[in-house]
């Protein structure tokens, strides 16, 4: 009897683990392309992995197409699914008739067809004595639909109490910081954050989620080394050859950097420049410390990046979105960006993302290239792959395509002997001729996965299994975009390269960085006057002279006309040092001149700082520290890079005794005084003006006398804009310099730009139209998008 009760109580055990519980998994967009490519093969592979270990399944395709023709497209679908190698056809066709019998179409639209789901669901685990374990919705939907959907299955198709909820999001995530923070709180308010499963497939992609696990079990070897004292540079890079051709609509609206480099590399970057958890399986710690190098990004601007468009890429968007034959797309297909860490372990290391449509290959890696202080006086050909210290030290996680054609970690041999895990990895076969980054492969320890696994299998097995960690959460998600919102809106109206696409590139994208600048390497071939052909494109014009009111006229992208800047002012600044022994440059602020500021910076390694003295033409009256302040902008784009001696450097005195611009403090007149003193007849041998969008410059606006006329070189005036104060150069002392540039930038400038050709002398409704030296040089500058729109 004894025997009889002991094995009665081991068969209930056994029962107990046997059951676990059922699943129901909902996909949504079932007929859609992503499903038909990736989701439901993901989810029968999920089944081969899970059948047997205790958890029974269904699963739902539901869609808003009808039901009879849903039901045909998944039966279709379905009848295409494969098995991995290993396993027999007999097998692989026993097992995906069972998904078959499990899997089932039904169109979903209103509540009542979500309650409708969860009554049949719940009649199913009735009938079948089942207990449910959970409910997974995947949301391969257009994210407009996600609230209606989400109120459905809140209000309707919750799984009973004591079971999951997981519902799987697909990108994008928002176009910028305001709409994902919407997007999140709309979610927000029908799901807790821990059954939101937000999808990067990159994530899942085996050389991608290997990084982790590969700093953990290499620890000892990587923890000198994993730093800025012996890494050089981060390579995170995704190629394609394809273009945009059929999804313009969607590319227009995205681009390449919110499309790509906002998450797919942005999550690669973090895996690869986070501190390291004590425990790397805890999702909470991994997602914790993901956050932290979030926050260690340090902002961009405008020349941390470079963009490029394919040539035929204007001519898709007007075919495909009817836009008329003028019509010239400003989307960049195209971009690299440089990127630094502000923290004690990556300071100084720079961090290269850069992807791209229509280039020479389909490649995508990870390359953590590490300094070489070595010397070796032996010849090249003697080295020896895992004894020299001459050869590159590298470590690649390599993505896939390209040349390998595969997934694979790749190690220097000069480096360490790796560990991975020899389930799951083998070792890499030689192929004589092979050459990766420049060395044959034999140069490295190379592992390939031991079976490759499509990115959404993984993902959907680690969905089943509650991983969070290969997902993005809100937090992060919205750091993300706090990262790369501010650099979208400054690069909004910035015209990209153009490149042919493929091979024909060439040499044309290549770029360089200097400190944090980036910048491409080669000019475009300079053309004065447009190509043949009936349409002249943008790329048909690169530097233009030509007359605008009267005076000179210099026009060019807005790259290559910076560079004509820079150079001029140089040019001016050498020519007034060999005359007059110093240079006196009078400098507006705003966003405009920042790029010029960078290339002053970084370009000019000749220009005569030492005697150089620098105004401002007109400040904000606020502290000078204040982000606001002019001063502060070109103390942070200018002048902590060159050497200018601080007693040549003038800012205004808007800030006296405590208060801002008062009358009283007189400052106004303690900066003409200033100028009177030291610049010979008070005559500045350049001075850089903008032009707003209602003609005003410096700080002299229309329908405010102050400044425009009148015996007061230095004057304080009211902005229609905050902060409203102001101190500015008045016009008289303005037209009494050697030379005036006027830098006009920007599709928003094309309204005024055409208007302002126009009219006469009439500063007090046109500020700009006073501008005009008695008894110098008038230059204007304008990018194409101010000049031609």
């Amino acid at each position: 009897m004894l025997a009889v009760a002991v094995c009665m109580v081991l068969l209930a055990g056994l029962q107990a683990q046997d059951l676990q519980g059922h699943v129901s998994i909902i996909l949504l967009g079932a007929t859609g392309d992503l499903a038909k490519k990736y989701l439901w093969q993901g989810l029968f592979q999920l089944y081969l992995d899970e059948v047997g270990k205790g958890y029974s399944f269904s699963f739902h395709g539901a869609a808003l197409t009808s039901t009879k023709q849903g039901q045909e497209f998944v039966a279709k679908v379905l009848q295409s699914l494969s098995c991995p190698e290993d396993v027999a056809p007999e097998r692989c066709a026993e097992l995906r008739g069972r998904f078959q019998q499990l899997s089932q179409y039904r169109r979903l639209r209103t509540s009542e067809d979500y309650m409708a789901l969860s009554k049949d669901i719940e009649a199913q685990l009735q009938h079948e004595g089942l207990q449910e374990a959970g409910r997974i919705f995947y949301f391969s939907v257009p994210p407009f639909a996600y609230a209606d959907i989400a109120r459905s299955i809140n209000s309707s198709c919750r799984p009973g109490p004591g079971a999951w909820l997981r519902v799987v999001l697909e990108k994008p995530f928002g176009h910028d910081r305001l709409s994902a923070q919407q997007l999140a709180t709309e979610l927000r308010s029908f799901f807790q954050e821990e059954e939101m499963y937000r999808v990067d497939h990159y994530l899942g992609k085996q050389a991608v989620a290997q990084i982790l696990p590969f700093r953990d079990q290499n620890r000892k070897a990587l923890d000198g080394l994993w730093n800025r004292h012996h890494v050089e540079r981060v390579e995170i890079i995704m190629k394609e050859t394809v273009d945009a051709e059929g999804r313009t609509g969607f590319y227009e609206e995205y681009g390449v950097i919110r499309d790509v480099l906002q998450n797919h590399l942005t999550e690669v970057l973090t895996l690869v420049a986070m501190e390291l958890p004590y425990n790397v399986s805890s999702s909470e710690a991994v997602l914790r410390h993901k956050l932290q190098a979030f926050q260690a990004l340090r902002g961009l601007h405008k020349g941390s990046a470079v963009l490029g468009q394919y040539q035929a890429y204007s001519g898709q968007v007007r075919r495909e979105q009817q836009k008329p034959d003028s019509f010239h797309s400003l989307t960049p297909t195209f971009a690299g960006i440089l990127v630094h860490m502000d923290n004690l372990r990556w300071e100084g290391v720079p961090f290269i993302l850069m992807s791209g449509k229509a280039l020479d290959e389909r490649v995508g890696y990870v390359r953590i290239l590490f300094r070489n202080q070595a010397y070796c006086a032996q010849t090249e050909t003697r080295w020896v792959a895992d004894q020299s210290q001459c050869l590159p030290r590298q470590i690649v996680f390599y993505i896939g395509h390209g040349e390998l054609g595969s997934p694979a970690v790749l190690v220097s041999r000069n480096l360490f002997r790796p560990f991975l895990p020899s389930g799951s990895w083998k070792e890499v076969e030689d192929r004589p001729g092979l050459r990766l980054f420049g060395r044959p492969l034999s140069d490295f320890y190379a592992y390939s996965p031991v079976r490759e696994q499509d990115a959404y299998s993984v993902l959907i097995s680690h969905i089943f299994h509650g991983r969070k960690d290969s997902f993005i959460t809100t937090e992060n998600l919205l750091a993300s975009w706090a990262f790369w919102t501010p650099l979208l809106d400054s690069l909004a109206h910035e015209a990209p390269r153009l490149y042919p696409g493929g091979a024909e590139n060439g040499h044309l994208l290549d770029f360089e960085f200097t400190g944090t600048q980036l910048r491409f390497s080669r000019q475009q071939p300079e053309q004065l006057v447009p190509g043949p052909g009936s349409a002249p494109s943008p790329s048909d014009f690169q530097v233009l002279q030509s007359k605008y009111r009267d005076s000179l006229l210099i026009s060019a992208w807005p790259e290559e006309l910076i560079a004509k800047l820079a150079d001029d002012i140089e040019a001016t600044a050498m020519r007034a040092v060999r005359r007059f022994g110093e240079f006196h440059l009078a400098l507006s602020g705003g966003s405009s001149p920042v790029p010029l500021f960078q290339q002053l910076a970084t370009q000019h390694y000749g220009f005569p700082w030492a005697h150089t003295h620098l105004w401002l033409v007109d400040e904000r009256c606020v502290p000078l520290r204040d982000p606001e302040s002019n001063f502060q902008g070109l103390q942070v784009h200018l002048l902590q890079h060159v050497r200018v001696p601080y007693y040549n450097v003038h800012p205004m005195p808007v800030h006296l005794h405590q208060r801002l611009c008062a009358e009283e403090d007189q400052g106004a007149q303690m900066y003409a005084s200033e100028i009177s003193a030291l610049v010979t007849n008070s005559s500045f041998d350049l001075v850089l003006l903008g032009m707003g969008t209602d003609g005003h410059t410096a700080s002299l606006f229309p329908q405010s006398p102050a400044g425009l006329e009148g015996p007061q070189p230095v004057v304080l005036t009211r902005s229609p804009s905050k902060p409203h104060q102001r101190m500015s150069l008045s016009l008289p002392l303005i037209n009494r310099a050697r030379k005036v540039a006027i830098l006009v930038m920007g599709r928003m400038k094309r309204e005024i730009t055409l208007l302002v050709s126009r009219v006469g002398h009439q500063p007090k409704k046109w500020p700009i139209s006073g501008v005009l030296p008695s008894s110098g040089q008038l230059v204007w500058y304008m990018d194409y998008e101010a000049f031609l729109g």
